[in-house]
Formats: structure tokens, C-alpha cells, sequence
């Protein structure tokens, strides 16, 4: 199709989308801004300063307003275009013939009257009629729940949203977007409903009793200062200055700030993550499962060794043959696609041309085939070759030694020579022949009457970095399992090059199927190596394994895993060599088909999550000394109270807000990280010895400021003196606190050698916020200050000092994590 004709289809029948695709635009982040408690707040505060007349501070709230409303409009708009560029990473493609090509384009731009191709694994991304259908069969449960594979024949309809469960076909597209089967009965498979995860429940719930008690003590300030004053718009403004403080509003948005660049980090890395949340669940990972083909082994598959089961010979590659060992290569290659896509037939493809390229040119033409099929599987073809009829088929060697019922002695050889390869770590395919003169072809592929060829032994050798990558995943606490179709005596053998602990033992496929959950869920744990595995024992060891209570990362990249692959907590399908269908039900996608990039991801999950405890901690140290500064001296009747103001909270929340959300998102990961086991999934953020720490710590600078505060009233100041005091004290504080927490284990002179301009950028602007509100005349006259000597602004440095600065002799003294020793510095993320 030409492009003025796809053009002119697309104008004709629209795009290929079903239902409507919802944007976050500008527009629907400002509603979403304008919703939230704070700005509520604000605006209720602007409303009351303009009830009592004091103009410059409703204008000063109105520009802090403005300022808060900026900031999360910018942090949502950042966090959508990192999501934005991944749902584009992510979208499916599909293979068109476009203007004499074919090329990969996402399936939104398909048209009607394209030519599409279809390959196993590949979602159908249009309804349309097919054409060169190869043993092509279908998945058609997501429109009629019948989870048989239907047969295509040429001219037959195929549907958008059905999978391609074997074979390939070109389909010329019918219809597109609302106008497909799927799109005329209302559903899209695209939409995924995702639940949302613990840690996202327990920060909800956190804010939502932080809110509740906001409310309650927006009510005690309001009655207080209402019984004592008689003023209710006054008491209103106090109250109102207290819900302010309380409310953790920074929190939800450091949430989804840090899932969201998470994401974007790892896509940087070679790992797309199709929800942002996955990036929390990385760092809680306990179990990884892994293919051998193309994930723990390289993608390419070649031919090395023969075996002529009529001489009883073994024969390297590349070599010279003899005639019988040429005949079981050339029925492999009969057996195998006309037009292979599968790499091991490839593979048979490419020796075969290599050992005899005149007989390689001779024409096969396809007459009847049978899909792959059995446990363990077997293919066959029947081939018109040089005017004759020829049955070939290949398969695993047990099936092959079941159709041909050879005797007992002829049997036990060529097992012998089968373990002898698979022992090597070559994967072995059984070859058979069969004659067939009746003018029907049997109904199933093992009614043939089959003569045994001989054995062909694929290599597929461990990637260079498979060994390091094992290594590190146990380092760091976490299991990884084999699963693989592969026979025992390969998948072993690939398990002790690689280094594999317990590859001593095997599982196979049969094995899973016969075992009850009783059984198998210990079994599951102690087994390292799976062979013979077919989808519904991947499914059961994946089940398993999470009934356990393990965090299972399953790899795949074939139709048939993605059972398995949404089953798991974390699906990993391969980028490149990965099924459609395999791509939608996993969670994240291997760009690069490399197992390595799931390590940098589990560091990139552990860093996330560290450093997401790290900014809440610091949000619920520096709340307490606020609320506490704000209600303790109305309640405790002190000579001066009601110090602080909306201006001066919003000031501080300006300051709190991007520190947690951009400046501890930006930490490097802390050295040793990835020597310490994974996280419990169940544990709290912020529980236990942890919520402890930031209690003491909100605590401790509460004392810094009240006693800066109690001093200064005892010695007979002004209130607006007092107040530049306090304001001066937490805001000193605030900078320690975020030096002190960037790590809850190394002390702060070997953190600042930590690079992360984007803190000290917030740490600098701060401390000229401090500075020009202190020096700069309307500026203090606006937040109600007084000049101050220099004796005082160093007892308020000392007394922040004093009440942060104690967790370093907590560190040192208690050393609740041990750091190696030996561990890497910090640097910086990219």
C-alpha cells in the first residue's frame, strides 16, 4: 500500500483504536492540582486574611498559591512524560507491507487494506482475511472463551485481539480500531485494571489518618483560640495554620514521583516497565525464574553433532557426511518450516545449505502438516521431494522413540548417545521417517508408521555474562531457578557451566503435574532446575513458589508463558525475542534480552524504595516540630503563642514539598545494597524501629525550637523576635535533618562526598529563602520579623545542630545495618 493510499484509508475508516485513549493533558493535572487539601487550604487562608484586611499577606498566600500549584503541576508533567515515553517504548508493533517493505509500525497506524504479518506469538492487531496461512492456528478465547486453538485455512477471518498460537499468515486488514469484532462488542483487551500494591494501601492509609487528625486538631485550635479571643475569623486563621502543618500532602506526590522517573530510569537501563508501580516491587524480589533459551543462553543455536542411527555413528559439524547421516539432516530440515522463525530451525536450515547446498535448492513443496504437538512435543510434514512423498518429522527424543517402537537394545542405545549430548549441553532432537501410500492422511502424526533416522544436537552455549549475572542475584540475596523445555541432562549441564547452585538436581515437567500442593511447595523452594517444562507446570511452580510466600520474577518470551508470566508478581518477557503475547502479560520487557539488566533493575527497585523511606522519614521528622511549635504553646498558655502563621507553614511546606519528592529521589544507592536479602514484602515503610527514629527525631528538633523559643520568651523578647527565632531554628533544622538523612547508617561526613547536585541546588535556595526573609527589609516585614543579633542566629545554629545532629551518635552506637566494608562509593544515577 502505497502512502497516499494509506492516507486516504485512515481518513476513510480512522485510526486503529478501540474505545478513546485517555490523556493526562494540562488541563486534567490542574483540576486534579485544585483538588487537593493544600491548595484548598491555601485558599480558605487567602480568604480569611481578605476578611480581616490584611492584603499583603492574601497576596503573599496568593503568590505562595501559585508557587504550590506550579510545583505539582511540573512534578505531574514531568512524571507523564516519563510514563509517556514508555507507553510509546511499550506500544505493540506489528509487521506491514508498506510501498514494496515491510516494516514494524505500532499497531494504531495499521489501515484497512494492509498487508500484515502474522507470527506465532503476534497479537492480531486488526480483524482481516488470511492469506499463506503456514500451520497457523489460532487463540480465539477472548472473543468466544473457548480456549481450544482454532485451525486457519486460507481466506478464513481472523480477529483483532486473538492471539497467533503457532505458525505465521499474511492478513490483508478488513477493519480497524471501533469497527473490529472486539470493537463492536464493546471490550479491549488493552485496558488492564491494575489493584493497587501494599505499599501504595499503606501510604494511603498513612495520610488518610494524618488527615484525620489534622482535622480533629484544626478543631481543638479553632475552639481554643475562639474561647479565648471571641474571634472566630482570627481562630479560624490559627486553625487553619495547624491543618496546614499536619497534612502530609508531600508524601502521595514523592510516591508517584519516584514510581514514575523510577520507570524512566530503568527504560534508560534497557528495562520497560509497562506500570510504574512494578519499580516498588523490584526491590522485594526472592525468586527469579529463568528460560535457559535466549535469556541464561545466547540467542543463536547451531548444528554441531549428528547422529546416524543407521551406521551408529556420531558425527561432528562442520564435517563431511555420509549419506545416511545427510538423510536425517535433510528430514530435520523437511520437519522444520518451509520459511523458519523459530531459532533451532534455523539453525537446521543453515547446516543443511552448509552440508549439501545443491540438495538444499531443491524444491520441498508443503502437502499436509501437523503442528507441534504431545508432551513432549513432535512436528511432522509431509513433503513432495524429487516426485516422491516424504513424511518427516522431529521432535524431543522420547516422543521420536515412542512412534518408531524400536526394540529394547536399539532404544537404550540411542538413549545412551541422547544423555551423552544432553550431558554437554547440547539440546538433541529425535529425526523419524515415514512412508505413507494411502490416499488419507492419518488424523494424528503418531498414527504414521515411523522408521527412527538418527539425532541432530543443537548448541546453544551459556551467554559470556550468565555466570556474573547468577553470581549477583545470589549476592543479593535472591534465588534463581532454571525453567526450561529442554531435557534434564541439557538443562543440568547448562546449570554447572553457569554456576548454578543445585544442578545436582532436576524437576521435570511430568513430575509438577503429579505432585499435589502439599508436595510441590517445598519441592518448588529446594529445586534449582526444571526440565521438560510445559505451560501448565511453569504456571504450577510459579503458584507454588508464591504460596511459599516468595516475590516471583518469571522470564519468557513464547506464547505459551504467558500464563505464567501474569502469574507471577514480577512477568519479564524479552524485547527482542519475546512473543506479542508474551510483551502484554509481563510487567516489565528486557530490551536487550539480557538477564544482566534485571540485576541493574532489583538495584534500581532497592535504591527507589530506600530512598522513598528516606523522604518520608524526613516529612515525618520535620511535621512533628511544626504541629508541636504551633499547639503546645496555645495549650501549655505560654505568654507568646500563635507565633506562626499560614505564610510562614506555606514557606515551609515550599521548602519540605521538592526536597522529599526531587532531592531524596536523586540519592545514589547506598554501598552494600546489593549484599543484603531482599525486603519482606509485608513489612511497613515505615514501621516499627523506623517510625521510631523519625518520631525521636521530629522530637529532638522539636526541643531545638521550643527551647529557642522558651529562652527567648523568658528573657523578655518581642513576639517578632521570637518568631524570627523559631522560623530561623526550623528552617537550620530542616537543612541538618536532610544531611543527616541520606543515610540511616553511614555518618553525614562520608555522605556529603555522595553526589547529588539536585539536593544541594534545594539546600542553597533554602538557605537564601532564610537569608532574604532575615536581611532583605520587606520581606521581613512581611513575614512579621525582626532584626536579629548574631549571638542569637548562633545558639539557633547550635540549637538545630544539637537536636538533628544526636542521630549520628545513634548511628555510630547502635549501627543497625552493617555496611561492608569493601563496597563501592556511591555515584551518581544517570
Amino acid at each position: 500500500m502505497t502512502d497516499a493510499a494509506t492516507l486516504q484509508s485512515r481518513a476513510k475508516h480512522g485510526r486503529n483504536v478501540v474505545g478513546t485513549r485517555s490523556r493526562s493533558g494540562l488541563s486534567s493535572t490542574l483540576v486534579e492540582v485544585v483538588k487537593e487539601p493544600m491548595f484548598l487550604l491555601l485558599l480558605a487562608a487567602c480568604a480569611v486574611y481578605t476578611l480581616l484586611g490584611q492584603t499583603e499577606e492574601a497576596v503573599t498566600l496568593g503568590v505562595a498559591l501559585l508557587l504550590v500549584a506550579g510545583i505539582s503541576v511540573y512534578q505531574s508533567v514531568r512524571s507523564d512524560r516519563a510514563l509517556g515515553a514508555l507507553r510509546d517504548l511499550t506500544q505493540p508493533k506489528a509487521q506491514v507491507w508498506r510501498s514494496g517493505v515491510l516494516v514494524s509500525l505500532p499497531t494504531e497506524d495499521i489501515v484497512v487494506g494492509d498487508a500484515v504479518l502474522i507470527e506465532e506469538g503476534d497479537r492480531l492487531p486488526a480483524d482481516g482475511t488470511l492469506h499463506e496461512p503456514g500451520d497457523f492456528t489460532a487463540d480465539e478465547s477472548v472473543l468466544t472463551g473457548e480456549s481450544v486453538a482454532v485451525s486457519k485455512q486460507e481466506g478464513e477471518q481472523a480477529f483483532a485481539g486473538t492471539t497467533a498460537q503457532a505458525g505465521h499468515a499474511w492478513m490483508t486488514v478488513t477493519a480497524v480500531g471501533a469497527q473490529t469484532e472486539l470493537g463492536r462488542i464493546g471490550r479491549s483487551i488493552g485496558g488492564i485494571q491494575t489493584e493497587k500494591t501494599p505499599l501504595q494501601r499503606q501510604i494511603n492509609s498513612f495520610v488518610m489518618r494524618m488527615a484525620w487528625i489534622g482535622v480533629a486538631a484544626f478543631a481543638l485550635v479553632w475552639g481554643v483560640n475562639y474561647a479565648r479571643s471571641g474571634n472566630w475569623v482570627t481562630a479560624l486563621l490559627f486553625g487553619l495554620t495547624l491543618a496546614m502543618s499536619v497534612l502530609p500532602e508531600e508524601i502521595p506526590v514523592a510516591f508517584s514521583s519516584f514510581m514514575a522517573l523510577g520507570a524512566a530510569r530503568l527504560s534508560r537501563l534497557g528495562v520497560l516497565t509497562k506500570q510504574p508501580q512494578t519499580v516498588e516491587s523490584l526491590g522485594s524480589a526472592t525468586v527469579i525464574c529463568a528460560d535457559k533459551t535466549g535469556t541464561l543462553t545466547q540467542e543463536g543455536m547451531s548444528v554441531r553433532q549428528v547422529y546416524d542411527g543407521k551406521a551408529e555413528v556420531l558425527v561432528t559439524l562442520p564435517g563431511l557426511l555420509s549419506d545416511t547421516a545427510m538423510d536425517v539432516l535433510a528430514s530435520a530440515r523437511w520437519a522444520s518450516e518451509t520459511e523458519p522463525f523459530d531459532a533451532m530451525e534455523r539453525a537446521i536450515v543453515a547446516a543443511f545449505v552448509a552440508a549439501d547446498p545443491v540438495r538444499a535448492e531443491q524444491a520441498a513443496p508443503m502437502v499436509h502438516e501437523y503442528p507441534l504437538a504431545g508432551t513432549p512435543p513432535m512436528m511432522t510434514h509431509v513433503r513432495q521431494v524429487g516426485g516422491q512423498l516424504v513424511v518427516a518429522g522431529k521432535g524431543a527424543v522420547e516422543h521420536v522413540l515412542e512412534v518408531c517402537h524400536l526394540d529394547a537394545e536399539a532404544t537404550e542405545t540411542i538413549r545412551r548417545v541422547t544423555h551423552r549430548l544432553a550431558a554437554q549441553g547440547y539440546r538433541v532432537l529425535g529425526v523419524a521417517q515415514a512412508e505413507h501410500r494411502a490416499a488419507e492422511f492419518p488424523a494424528e502424526q503418531d498414527d504414521f508408521i515411523w522408521s527412527f533416522l538418527g539425532l541432530v544436537g543443537l548448541e546453544n552455549p551459556p551467554k559470556p555474562n550468565a555466570g556474573t549475572v547468577i553470581r549477583a542475584f545470589l549476592a543479593a540475596g535472591i534465588q534463581v531457578k532454571m525453567i526450561t523445555g529442554d531435557s534434564p541432562e541439557t538443562a543440568q549441564a547448562i546449570a554447572r557451566q553457569i554456576g548454578l547452585p543445585g544442578a545436582e538436581g532436576v524437576v521435570t515437567g511430568q513430575q509438577v503435574m503429579e505432585l499435589d500442593e502439599a508436595a510441590l511447595t517445598p519441592l518448588a523452594r529446594r529445586t534449582a532446575v526444571f526440565a521438560r517444562m510445559f505451560p501448565e507446570a511453569k504456571l504450577r511452580v510459579v503458584q507454588a513458589l508464591k504460596a511459599s510466600g516468595e516475590v516471583v520474577a518469571m522470564t519468557g518470551d513464547g506464547v505459551n508463558d504467558g500464563p505464567a508470566l501474569k502469574a507471577a508478581h514480577i512477568g519479564v518477557a524479552m524485547g527482542r525475542r519475546g512473543s506479542e503475547v508474551a510483551r502484554q502479560a509481563a510487567s516489565l520487557v528486557l530490551v536487550h534480552d539480557d538477564l544482566g539488566a534485571m540485576v541493574d533493575a532489583v538495584a534500581q527497585g532497592r535504591r527507589i524504595y530506600q530512598n522513598l523511606q528516606k523522604a518520608v522519614a524526613y516529612i515525618v521528622s520535620i511535621h512533628i516540630p511544626i504541629i508541636l511549635t504551633v499547639t503546645l504553646p496555645l495549650l501549655l498558655g505560654w505568654r507568646l503563642d500563635n507565633l506562626l502563621s499560614p505564610i510562614h507553614i506555606i514557606v515551609l511546606e515550599l521548602v519540605m514539598g521538592p526536597t522529599c519528592s526531587v532531592a531524596f529521589e536523586n540519592e545514589p544507592a547506598e554501598a552494600g545494597q546489593m549484599q543484603r536479602p531482599p525486603r519482606k514484602p509485608g513489612d511497613s515503610f515505615l514501621a516499627g524501629p523506623a517510625l521510631g527514629r523519625s518520631v525521636l527525631q521530629g522530637l529532638g528538633i522539636t526541643s531545638a525550637v521550643l527551647g529557642v523559643y522558651w529562652a527567648a520568651m523568658q528573657g523578655g523578647e518581642a513576639a517578632p523576635l521570637v518568631r524570627t527565632l523559631v522560623f530561623t531554628t526550623l528552617v537550620l533544622s530542616n537543612v541538618f535533618l536532610v544531611l543527616v538523612n541520606r543515610s540511616f547508617t553511614l555518618p553525614v561526613f562520608r555522605t556529603l562526598r555522595s553526589p547529588n547536585r539536585v539536593l544541594w541546588l534545594l539546600l542553597s535556595l533554602t538557605l537564601a529563602m532564610l537569608l532574604t526573609t532575615l536581611f532583605f527589609g520587606p520581606a521581613r516585614h512581611l513575614f512579621g520579623f525582626a532584626p536579629v543579633p548574631l549571638a542569637w542566629l548562633g545558639w539557633c545554629a547550635l540549637a538545630a545542630l544539637v537536636g538533628v545532629g544526636w542521630v549520628e551518635g545513634y548511628k555510630a552506637v547502635v549501627n543497625v545495618r552493617e555496611v561492608p566494608t569493601n563496597a563501592a562509593e556511591p555515584k551518581e544515577n544517570v
